[in-house]
């Protein structure tokens, strides 16, 4: 029997992301890497939201995260709270061979499991280029996966996280997690008169698209450095303390100037990435690139400064499928990969 309802889960070390094969999606922040206790009530809390559905897609990245001793156990974990709080309805784990299996199977084969939502969302965005050369540039709070497509099928050198780093298919690149400390050495913030930056995971760079306004704040997300909540406040003195200050010492006017700064070398660096993959393969070249995830406007920001945009078409899942979808793209991309497998 088919299953015409399925949830997409997308589990990751900061994030939870769920999307319904009937398009409606959500995601919330959520350290897994600091309260891995409490995966099962922030997954319940999460599946509540969407409609009701007769079986799970399940991805993760969360495996990686801190809050376990290898992959393995965290691969394990996950899917233990993944089987408690289904309850029974089956569940389907999608593996970097581009395949779904049963629980069972996915934990014995751990290292398919780990990580490999990138293939679904480059899968699924396929069918918006299939024709020619195209990239999928998805960017999340984390990372960014630049994904070479010819004729809509995933073109890549890598399937784990760590020959897909070492391809630069995958950059530990996002626009809410990235330490501010990760730019300390870049040649145009060591001439800041500001001097260098503190050594100390005090800021990232979601801070610096709260305070610019590329972000809205949430009161919610209390993800940052400090504990504290996203907001344009709590910010300022994220940022002030990179320099070693209070706010009373660098007041919103300067730390604004200061984000300005971050936000141009944080441009920069993509771009960098962005050369090197076209350097690559010249045969893989884009006609179109689509952008996806929660960080799509820091990716058009990088496209319309460097003028790419002058020379690719460029695609935006959130204007395709809205923005909920796009931000949880993965989750929707095995929702719908899972549907379509499904016989009639």
């Amino acid at each position: 029997m088919p299953f015409a309802k399925i949830m997409g889960l997308d589990i990751g070390g900061a994030n939870l992301k769920a999307a319904h094969s009937r398009g409606v999606a959500r995601s919330h922040p959520f350290p897994l890497w600091k309260h891995p206790d409490q995966l099962d009530q922030q997954l319940t809390r999460l599946v509540q939201a969407l409609p009701e559905s007769d079986a799970w897609a399940v991805t993760m990245t969360g495996e990686l995260c801190d809050a376990f001793p290898s992959k393995q156990a965290g691969v394990n974990a996950i899917l233990d709270a993944v089987e408690r709080v289904a309850a029974g309805k089956p569940v389907f784990v999608w593996q970097n061979d581009a395949r779904f299996v049963a629980p069972a199977l996915a934990r014995v084969f751990y290292l398919n499991t780990a990580s490999a939502n990138w293939l679904a969302t480059a899968l699924f965005a396929g069918r918006f280029a299939p024709i020619d050369n195209g990239w999928l540039v998805d960017v999340g709070s984390t990372t960014t996966d630049i994904i070479a497509l010819r004729d809509g099928r995933p073109q890549f050198k890598g399937r784990t996280d760590l020959d897909r780093l070492a391809a630069h298919e995958l950059i530990y690149l996002g626009v809410g997690r990235t330490p501010l400390m990760a730019f300390q050495q870049h040649p145009d913030l060591a001439r800041s008169p500001r001097g260098t930056l503190a050594a100390e995971v005090f800021a990232t760079i979601g801070d610096v698209y709260v305070l610019l306004g590329d972000v809205p704040e949430d009161l919610e997300d209390r993800n940052t450095a400090d504990g504290q909540p996203r907001t344009r406040d709590f910010a300022h003195v994220r940022l002030a303390r990179m320099f070693c200050a209070d706010p009373e010492q660098l007041p919103r006017s300067d730390v604004l100037v200061l984000a300005q700064q971050f936000r141009a070398v944080h441009q920069k660096v993509l771009h960098q990435y962005l050369d090197w993959r076209w350097d690559d393969d010249p045969t893989l070249r884009p006609q179109r690139i689509i952008l996806a995830g929660s960080g799509e406007f820091f990716a058009r920001q990088v496209l319309h400064r460097y003028r790419w945009d002058q020379v690719v078409n460029v695609l935006s899942l959130n204007e395709l499928l809205g923005p909920s979808r796009s931000e949880a793209a993965a989750a929707y991309a095995v929702a719908v990969l899972l549907a379509e497998e499904q016989p009639g």
